[in-house]
């Protein structure tokens, strides 16, 4: 469990760093969230180190209000224990963003569009 508090991280929700730390603490609840399907389709895809992802959701009824995110995750020399991986992240920021109000965001990485979520 991490030393950062999910109320103290609520002001940076824009930073990947935020998502990774909330990763680190709650991706066993935010993985329940994702489908047994989506998991297993999101494992078929081997991205590369230094895959950028992004995702985007509409707030249901509207035409404007929109959230997005990107991000990439690296570690270099980390131990495995130490790994974050980048579902980790996407699922941190769809928890994040579902204490907001905010509908599940599908993550892609690129370049080859492809789900990671």
């Amino acid at each position: 469990m991490s030393n950062f508090s999910r109320r103290s991280l609520l002001g940076y929700s824009g930073s990947a760093a935020a998502g990774a730390v909330l990763a680190a603490g709650g991706t066993a609840q935010a993985a329940t969230t994702v489908g047994a399907s989506a998991e297993s389709e999101a494992a078929a895809v081997d991205f590369p180190a230094g895959t950028e992802f992004s995702g985007r959701v509409r707030m249901p009824d509207t035409e404007s209000t929109e959230l997005t995110f990107s991000f990439t995750v690296g570690a270099a020399d980390a131990t495995a224990a130490q790994q974050i991986t980048a579902l980790e992240v996407a699922n941190a920021f769809n928890e994040l963003a579902a204490t907001r109000g905010w509908p599940p965001i599908t993550f892609y990485g690129t370049p080859a569009p492809a789900p990671l979520n």
